[in-house]
């Protein structure tokens, strides 16, 4: 169930007349947090490294948080414990359950909150569940900063990636140091928080329909005896160009299919933005073909290989035709 957000939460504040729970002093040498430190997360923990910060991560996996140590970073038992060190923290997880568990969960980020605290949510998940979250933490007395980020776990790394940012003036004020340090396009949507995550779904579910038509073409330029890598080049340097065709072909062409982001990942996103289109009333006809397709490429056992695997069942599509 969604709970309706008042101004107060939105704004990352705390709602009048809630008293908030005893917190630890805030510390004013606080580094930066990293929650869930895969593809993404360990990218910007090393750029965060590089530029001079001292970052706290936390994982699951032992050995993810071990390739971060080996780097210069250190390692919280918990996700209180690390939000207490932290006057940042960023949430880097799949997706909104995950979100709630490393938020609120046994040992979660709200019981180690302080009064600088401050969550950024760069997961790509609904605009409903930022919102809910965020309300949350404003119970907390913590602020909020709905960030998702594009551009893959390369652009994360040399700090070019995209940052979706919508947060309350002051609080984008307090971290914009750090928020440039890991992007060098940092896109400055407002202070509705939610904004952040509905932009983000707008632009996956295009990138979602921009790789499904260019997988298309490629295996049917295949199917017509055309060279693939010219045919490639081409859509490159003409009107068909698109970044995310060109990235993840130039990969499927080579055999490349190891994850940089799975498949799964965009037909979670396409999805999400169907169901936020369908909650505005809306039915985006190209929207639906493309969930459909990473729906199905996920039902055929490539889930988890790098959405590059598209090509993999366009090919497969045209050979059973």
């Amino acid at each position: 169930m969604v709970r309706a957000v008042g101004r107060d939460a939105r704004d990352g504040r705390r709602p009048s007349g809630r008293a908030a729970p005893r917190r630890a002093a805030a510390r004013s040498d606080a580094a930066v947090g990293v929650i869930g430190v895969g593809n993404m997360g360990s990218a910007m923990a090393l750029r965060l490294l590089e530029r001079g910060h001292r970052v706290v991560v936390r994982d699951i996996r032992p050995e993810a948080e071990a390739a971060a140590v080996a780097a210069g970073a250190s390692t919280a038992p918990d996700c209180a414990t690390l939000a207490r060190r932290c006057g940042l923290s960023i949430v880097a997880v799949v997706d909104a359950a995950q979100c709630e568990t490393v938020l609120f969960g046994e040992r979660g980020v709200q019981q180690g909150l302080h009064s600088e605290a401050t969550v950024m949510i760069c997961s790509t998940i609904a605009p409903r569940d930022v919102e809910t979250l965020a309300a949350r933490l404003a119970e907390s007395n913590a602020a909020c900063i709905d960030a998702p980020m594009s551009g893959g776990p390369g652009r994360a790394r040399d700090g070019t990636m995209s940052l979706m940012v919508a947060s309350a003036e002051p609080v984008f004020a307090r971290h914009e140091a750090v928020l440039r340090d890991l992007s060098s396009r940092l896109l400055r949507l407002g202070e509705r928080l939610g904004d952040g995550a509905r932009t983000k779904l707008v632009n996956n579910l295009l990138a979602g329909v921009n790789l499904a038509a260019a997988a298309e073409a490629l295996a049917l330029a295949e199917r017509l005896g055309l060279d693939a890598r010219r045919t490639l080049h081409v859509l490159e340097q003409s009107s068909a160009q698109s970044w995310i065709g060109s990235d993840r072909l130039a990969r499927a062409l080579g055999g490349d299919f190891a994850p940089r982001a799975h498949t799964s990942l965009l037909a979670k996103d396409t999805a999400l933005a169907m169901t936020m289109a369908a909650d505005a009333g809306l039915q985006p006809a190209l929207g639906a073909v493309a969930q459909q397709v990473f729906a199905q490429a996920c039902a055929q056992g490539l889930a988890s290989l790098d959405d590059a695997s598209l090509l993999t069942l366009m090919r497969e599509r045209f050979a059973g035709g």
